[in-house]
């Protein structure tokens, strides 16, 4: 799975010149100095809008990737002076329009779109992988028909969108196949049946926590929930193996939950990998799953361990 021009200033007193008092400015936005004012869109290194920020007031359509050419961090905090292309986690709109963020330069690729005034976390996929940003119109970019999952925090959607990369479309597959046909691709079928079960109720959980809260877009504009790489998580049709497949129908009623909401349970290889992306409590490690459950551990115990605070419901 899976897996950031300076402004003019104005007192609030009138500059004297040749005896005639002449006002200051309004404090606007005018570049870029590490600082998010209103009619800005900024970039954040961090997640919750944390770290060194990177401000604009325009579109654009490739950041470069080397200084001292490359658009950077101009805030002080970590990441500062870094390019942001592909460092980007967070983002805050101050602008009046909405801003769409793009996987790829020159305003392409899939996108996330952020309307005015709203602080977020760039998605899966998108999170340190932002090549490129449009100012678009005031009003948000309206949801293609057909978008809305059937799901709800207590039921599992029917279905779920895939956006099938490496073919240029988006398929609509049937939620529990999907989650048969990712699992052996992100947890190995030798492995042992309550490692297994743990992972089959994070993959279960992470698309329906995108099926619930997706705002993803393709180059075309198609909406979709997942992407069918490492992006999201490995999608690959046909490929569910007995041994995952069982985890999966022995879990299916069970759900985690997180203040009542389905909890996005997010994992990575290893205890080194899931902490350079995500704070712990946050995440699973796959290869640690599996030594947890060769120790004895059951695969309740496995998650409690790894995601905190959540409850497991049936």
């Amino acid at each position: 799975m899976f897996p950031r021009i300076a402004k003019l200033l104005a007192g609030a007193a009138a500059l004297a010149f040749g005896g005639v008092l002449v006002a200051a400015p309004p404090v606007a936005a005018a570049g870029r100095d590490g600082v998010c004012q209103t009619g800005e869109f900024c970039y954040y290194f961090n997640s919750n809008n944390k770290g060194s920020l990177s401000d604009f007031t325009s579109s654009v359509g490739d950041y470069g990737t080397k200084q001292p050419s490359c658009y950077d961090f101009k805030g002080a905090g970590n990441g500062k002076g870094k390019c942001i292309k592909n460092e980007a986690a967070s983002v805050w709109n101050r602008s009046g329009k909405t801003v769409r963020v793009y996987f790829n330069s020159n305003y392409k690729g899939a996108y996330q779109d952020f309307r005015p005034g709203s602080k977020g976390n760039l998605e899966t996929g998108l999170k340190n992988q932002n090549a490129a940003h449009r100012f678009l119109s005031a009003a948000p970019a309206p949801t293609p028909t057909g978008c809305k999952t059937d799901g709800t925090h207590t039921k599992p959607p029917t279905t779920i969108l895939v956006y099938r990369a490496s073919l240029g479309r988006v398929d609509r597959v049937p939620f529990r196949t999907y989650v048969k046909d990712v699992l052996p691709n992100e947890w190995y079928a030798s492995w042992p049946k309550e490692s297994l079960r743990a992972g089959a109720i994070a993959v279960k959980n992470h698309g329906w926590y995108w099926a619930l809260h997706s705002t993803r877009r393709t180059a075309g504009g198609k909406c979709f929930d997942v992407w069918d790489h490492t992006n999201s998580q490995v999608y690959k049709p046909g490929s569910a193996k007995p041994a995952t497949s069982a985890a999966v129908d022995a879990t299916w009623r069970t759900r985690l939950t997180r203040g009542g909401k389905i909890y996005q349970a997010q994992y990575c290889a290893t205890t080194t990998a899931c902490r350079s992306w995500w704070v712990d409590g946050e995440w699973m490690s796959q290869h640690g799953s599996r030594d947890l459950a060769r120790s004895g551990w059951t695969h309740t115990r496995i998650l409690r361990h790894y995601y905190r605070g959540i409850t497991l419901k049936s």
